[in-house]
């Protein structure tokens, strides 16, 4: 597992944590921080043929239904739009299989979510 560098902001070091646990499972890191202007993706990752957009999450407590919980219908709006956006630049006219996974650190423990929405 790879850690994260001195001065790293909390996001990123979240988002450290989640690629290395997702490639000590078997997935391949493609992209990380992928904006647009509709949405950013946390992680792009392939899952053999299928390509996983991640939303990446922390919170220090389960206080107000947690990490993943704080993932709204606003939220997964914006991913999917962003999501469309990735494929539309860079999958060609016959995109793979594709799902949306979540990582969410409740207190430092992950969860990972597979197929989240």
């Amino acid at each position: 597992m790879t850690h994260p560098a001195e001065g790293e902001a909390p996001g990123q070091r979240a988002e450290g944590r989640a690629r290395a646990l997702l490639e000590a499972a078997g997935l391949a890191f493609i992209a990380a921080n992928v904006r647009y202007k509709v949405g950013e993706l946390d992680l792009v990752m392939a899952d053999g043929e299928t390509l996983v957009f991640v939303e990446v999450r922390e919170r220090a407590s389960l206080r107000f239904g947690g990490a993943a919980a704080s993932i709204d219908a606003r939220k997964r709006q914006r991913l999917q739009r962003a999501a469309e956006r990735y494929l539309q630049q860079r999958a060609g006219a016959r995109p793979p299989p594709c799902r949306f996974d979540v990582v969410a650190f409740e207190a430092g423990v992950p969860h990972w979510i597979k197929a989240a929405f």
